[in-house]
Protein backbone atom coordinates (compact mmCIF):
# COMPACT_ATOMS: atom_id res chain seq x y z
CA UNK A 1 0.00 0.00 0.00
CA UNK A 2 1.41 3.38 -1.00
CA UNK A 3 1.85 6.58 1.32
CA UNK A 4 -1.60 8.17 -0.29
CA UNK A 5 -3.66 5.27 0.14
CA UNK A 6 -2.92 4.74 4.02
CA UNK A 7 -2.97 8.42 4.42
CA UNK A 8 -6.53 7.87 2.76
CA UNK A 9 -7.39 5.08 5.10
CA UNK A 10 -6.13 7.09 8.33
CA UNK A 11 -8.44 9.99 7.41
CA UNK A 12 -11.65 7.78 7.05
CA UNK A 13 -11.28 5.78 9.92
CA UNK A 14 -10.39 9.45 11.64
CA UNK A 15 -14.42 10.65 10.18
CA UNK A 16 -15.47 7.25 11.19
CA UNK A 17 -16.64 8.00 14.70
CA UNK A 18 -18.30 11.29 13.70
CA UNK A 19 -20.29 10.32 10.68
CA UNK A 20 -21.33 6.97 12.37
CA UNK A 21 -22.83 8.73 15.06
CA UNK A 22 -24.47 10.86 12.64
CA UNK A 23 -26.13 8.46 10.35
CA UNK A 24 -24.33 8.81 7.30
CA UNK A 25 -22.71 7.25 4.79
CA UNK A 26 -18.71 5.75 6.04
CA UNK A 27 -18.55 2.82 3.32
CA UNK A 28 -17.94 4.67 0.21
CA UNK A 29 -16.43 7.53 -0.71
CA UNK A 30 -16.47 7.12 -4.36
CA UNK A 31 -19.28 8.89 -6.65
CA UNK A 32 -18.68 6.46 -9.96
CA UNK A 33 -19.11 3.20 -7.42
CA UNK A 34 -22.04 4.71 -6.27
CA UNK A 35 -23.51 5.23 -9.57
CA UNK A 36 -23.05 1.56 -10.58
CA UNK A 37 -24.10 0.50 -7.15
CA UNK A 38 -27.73 2.86 -8.05
CA UNK A 39 -28.12 1.35 -11.30
CA UNK A 40 -28.68 -2.05 -9.35
CA UNK A 41 -30.63 -0.65 -7.10
CA UNK A 42 -32.74 1.07 -10.50
CA UNK A 43 -32.09 -2.61 -12.23
CA UNK A 44 -36.16 -3.37 -12.37
CA UNK A 45 -37.58 0.24 -11.51
CA UNK A 46 -35.88 2.37 -14.68
CA UNK A 47 -37.91 5.61 -14.74
CA UNK A 48 -36.44 9.20 -14.04
CA UNK A 49 -36.96 11.20 -10.68
CA UNK A 50 -38.71 13.75 -12.32
CA UNK A 51 -40.13 12.90 -15.32
CA UNK A 52 -41.25 9.24 -15.09
CA UNK A 53 -39.54 8.81 -18.43
CA UNK A 54 -38.10 5.18 -18.80
CA UNK A 55 -34.36 4.49 -20.04
CA UNK A 56 -32.27 1.36 -20.56
CA UNK A 57 -29.87 -0.28 -19.12
CA UNK A 58 -27.09 1.92 -20.96
CA UNK A 59 -29.09 5.04 -19.38
CA UNK A 60 -30.53 5.65 -23.07
CA UNK A 61 -34.09 8.13 -22.40
CA UNK A 62 -36.82 7.07 -23.73
CA UNK A 63 -38.37 10.52 -23.51
CA UNK A 64 -41.83 11.30 -23.18
CA UNK A 65 -44.44 12.87 -25.64
CA UNK A 66 -44.60 16.44 -25.34
CA UNK A 67 -41.22 16.52 -23.74
CA UNK A 68 -39.18 19.42 -24.92
CA UNK A 69 -36.15 21.26 -22.99
CA UNK A 70 -35.10 25.21 -23.96
CA UNK A 71 -31.17 24.42 -23.32
CA UNK A 72 -28.47 20.99 -23.46
CA UNK A 73 -30.67 19.19 -26.30
CA UNK A 74 -27.56 16.80 -26.27
CA UNK A 75 -27.91 15.55 -22.61
CA UNK A 76 -31.51 14.95 -23.00
CA UNK A 77 -30.95 11.63 -24.33
CA UNK A 78 -29.46 9.81 -21.14
CA UNK A 79 -29.79 9.56 -17.67
CA UNK A 80 -27.50 11.77 -14.87
CA UNK A 81 -27.16 10.98 -11.20
CA UNK A 82 -28.81 13.78 -9.71
CA UNK A 83 -28.46 15.19 -5.94
CA UNK A 84 -31.38 15.87 -4.73
CA UNK A 85 -29.76 18.27 -2.46
CA UNK A 86 -27.23 19.88 -4.79
CA UNK A 87 -23.61 19.07 -3.54
CA UNK A 88 -22.73 22.97 -3.19
CA UNK A 89 -25.37 23.30 -0.64
CA UNK A 90 -23.01 20.93 1.19
CA UNK A 91 -19.61 21.49 -0.70
CA UNK A 92 -19.78 25.66 0.59
CA UNK A 93 -19.07 24.29 3.75
CA UNK A 94 -15.72 22.91 2.83
CA UNK A 95 -12.86 24.93 3.10
CA UNK A 96 -10.82 23.27 -0.37
CA UNK A 97 -14.54 23.96 -2.23
CA UNK A 98 -14.20 27.64 -0.96
CA UNK A 99 -10.44 28.42 -0.76
CA UNK A 100 -8.68 25.93 -2.66
CA UNK A 101 -5.83 23.89 -0.66
CA UNK A 102 -2.28 23.52 -1.15
CA UNK A 103 -2.85 20.07 -2.95
CA UNK A 104 -5.12 21.75 -5.64
CA UNK A 105 -2.70 22.87 -8.29
CA UNK A 106 -3.10 21.38 -11.89
CA UNK A 107 0.06 20.08 -13.78
CA UNK A 108 0.18 23.64 -15.40
CA UNK A 109 0.85 25.68 -11.61
CA UNK A 110 -2.38 26.61 -12.00
CA UNK A 111 -4.67 26.64 -8.16
CA UNK A 112 -8.29 25.44 -8.35
CA UNK A 113 -11.16 25.17 -5.90
CA UNK A 114 -15.01 24.21 -5.63
CA UNK A 115 -16.18 20.87 -6.08
CA UNK A 116 -13.05 19.30 -7.90
CA UNK A 117 -10.59 20.35 -5.28
CA UNK A 118 -12.91 19.44 -2.27
CA UNK A 119 -13.31 15.98 -3.91
CA UNK A 120 -9.34 15.54 -4.85
CA UNK A 121 -8.64 16.49 -0.85
CA UNK A 122 -11.52 15.86 1.79
CA UNK A 123 -12.62 12.32 2.56
CA UNK A 124 -15.73 13.51 4.56
CA UNK A 125 -17.19 15.31 1.48
CA UNK A 126 -16.24 12.45 -0.91
CA UNK A 127 -18.11 10.82 1.38
CA UNK A 128 -21.36 13.13 1.42
CA UNK A 129 -20.85 13.50 -2.36
CA UNK A 130 -21.72 9.25 -2.88
CA UNK A 131 -24.16 9.14 -0.25
CA UNK A 132 -26.41 7.20 -2.13
CA UNK A 133 -29.60 8.40 -0.14
CA UNK A 134 -29.70 11.61 -2.39
CA UNK A 135 -29.03 10.04 -5.78
CA UNK A 136 -31.54 9.78 -8.06
CA UNK A 137 -31.83 9.52 -11.55
CA UNK A 138 -32.89 12.14 -14.11
CA UNK A 139 -32.88 13.31 -17.74
CA UNK A 140 -29.61 15.06 -18.09
CA UNK A 141 -31.22 18.37 -19.76
CA UNK A 142 -33.23 18.62 -16.67
CA UNK A 143 -30.54 17.94 -14.15
CA UNK A 144 -28.49 20.90 -15.96
CA UNK A 145 -31.40 23.67 -15.55
CA UNK A 146 -31.94 22.36 -12.56
CA UNK A 147 -28.25 22.95 -11.55
CA UNK A 148 -27.63 23.48 -7.95
CA UNK A 149 -31.18 25.16 -7.70
CA UNK A 150 -32.89 25.39 -4.57
CA UNK A 151 -36.69 23.81 -4.83
CA UNK A 152 -39.93 26.20 -4.06
CA UNK A 153 -43.30 26.53 -5.48
CA UNK A 154 -43.34 28.64 -8.45
CA UNK A 155 -47.39 29.27 -8.43
CA UNK A 156 -48.36 30.57 -12.24
CA UNK A 157 -45.21 29.75 -13.99
CA UNK A 158 -45.46 26.90 -16.56
CA UNK A 159 -43.87 23.23 -17.22
CA UNK A 160 -40.35 24.34 -18.26
CA UNK A 161 -39.96 20.87 -20.07
CA UNK A 162 -43.40 20.47 -21.60
CA UNK A 163 -45.21 17.15 -20.74
CA UNK A 164 -42.74 17.15 -17.79
CA UNK A 165 -43.64 19.13 -14.93
CA UNK A 166 -40.66 20.17 -13.38
CA UNK A 167 -40.97 24.08 -13.51
CA UNK A 168 -37.53 25.94 -13.14
CA UNK A 169 -37.66 30.14 -13.23
CA UNK A 170 -34.44 32.44 -12.10
CA UNK A 171 -32.64 30.47 -9.30
CA UNK A 172 -35.46 27.99 -8.39
CA UNK A 173 -37.02 24.88 -9.06
CA UNK A 174 -40.26 23.28 -8.38
CA UNK A 175 -40.28 19.78 -8.93
CA UNK A 176 -43.33 17.54 -10.04
CA UNK A 177 -45.42 16.43 -6.95
CA UNK A 178 -44.31 12.58 -7.86
CA UNK A 179 -41.13 13.78 -6.29
CA UNK A 180 -41.47 15.91 -3.52
CA UNK A 181 -42.10 13.55 -0.56
CA UNK A 182 -38.77 11.77 -1.37
CA UNK A 183 -37.20 15.35 -1.71
CA UNK A 184 -38.74 15.59 1.47
CA UNK A 185 -37.25 12.75 3.31
CA UNK A 186 -34.06 13.25 1.91
CA UNK A 187 -32.65 16.60 2.80
CA UNK A 188 -34.24 15.35 6.32
CA UNK A 189 -31.74 12.49 5.98
CA UNK A 190 -29.14 14.48 5.22
CA UNK A 191 -30.04 17.23 7.57
CA UNK A 192 -30.00 14.69 10.17
CA UNK A 193 -26.79 12.62 9.13
CA UNK A 194 -24.45 15.39 8.10
CA UNK A 195 -23.63 18.44 10.81
CA UNK A 196 -22.30 20.56 8.30
CA UNK A 197 -25.66 21.00 6.39
CA UNK A 198 -28.45 22.77 7.77
CA UNK A 199 -31.37 23.88 6.05
CA UNK A 200 -32.91 27.29 6.17
CA UNK A 201 -36.43 27.90 7.64
CA UNK A 202 -38.54 28.47 4.42
CA UNK A 203 -36.82 25.43 3.41
CA UNK A 204 -37.21 23.07 6.43
CA UNK A 205 -41.33 24.61 6.11
CA UNK A 206 -41.57 23.59 2.47
CA UNK A 207 -39.93 19.66 2.91
CA UNK A 208 -42.20 19.51 6.25
CA UNK A 209 -45.29 20.40 4.15
CA UNK A 210 -44.03 18.16 1.44
CA UNK A 211 -43.27 15.39 3.55
CA UNK A 212 -47.11 15.58 4.74
CA UNK A 213 -48.67 15.82 1.91
CA UNK A 214 -46.93 13.04 -0.15
CA UNK A 215 -46.51 10.27 2.21
CA UNK A 216 -43.44 7.23 1.20
CA UNK A 217 -44.88 4.64 -1.71
CA UNK A 218 -43.98 1.03 -2.11
CA UNK A 219 -41.22 2.24 -4.91
CA UNK A 220 -39.44 4.61 -2.16
CA UNK A 221 -39.62 1.64 0.45
CA UNK A 222 -37.76 -0.88 -2.17
CA UNK A 223 -35.05 1.87 -3.32
CA UNK A 224 -34.34 2.94 0.37
CA UNK A 225 -34.19 -0.96 1.48
CA UNK A 226 -31.80 -1.58 -1.31
CA UNK A 227 -30.03 1.08 -0.68
CA UNK A 228 -29.41 -0.06 3.30
CA UNK A 229 -28.29 -2.92 2.41
CA UNK A 230 -25.59 -1.76 0.28
CA UNK A 231 -24.00 1.78 2.16
CA UNK A 232 -24.91 0.22 5.57
CA UNK A 233 -26.78 3.12 6.97
CA UNK A 234 -30.53 3.73 7.17
CA UNK A 235 -32.60 6.80 6.49
CA UNK A 236 -34.92 6.72 9.07
CA UNK A 237 -37.19 9.23 7.58
CA UNK A 238 -38.51 6.63 4.88
CA UNK A 239 -37.90 3.21 7.10
CA UNK A 240 -40.08 4.41 10.15
CA UNK A 241 -42.86 5.06 7.58
CA UNK A 242 -42.44 2.14 5.33
CA UNK A 243 -42.71 0.22 8.34
CA UNK A 244 -45.67 1.65 9.77
CA UNK A 245 -47.62 1.32 6.32
CA UNK A 246 -46.68 -2.43 6.08
CA UNK A 247 -44.29 -1.74 2.88
CA UNK A 248 -41.02 -2.78 4.71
Amino acid sequence: MDLKKIALSLSLLLLLPALSLAGGNTTNDSFSHSKKMLSQVYADHRVTFYCGATYDAQGNVTLPDGFVTPKHEKRADKIEWEHALPAENFGQTFAEWRDGSPQCVDNRGKEFRGRKCAEKVNPEYRLMQADMYNLYPAIGAVNAMRSNFNYAMLAGEKPTFGACDMKISGNKAEPPARARGQIARTYFYMQDSYSRYHMSRQQEQLMQAWDRQYPVDAWECTRVKRIEKLQGNENKFVKGPCQAAGLW
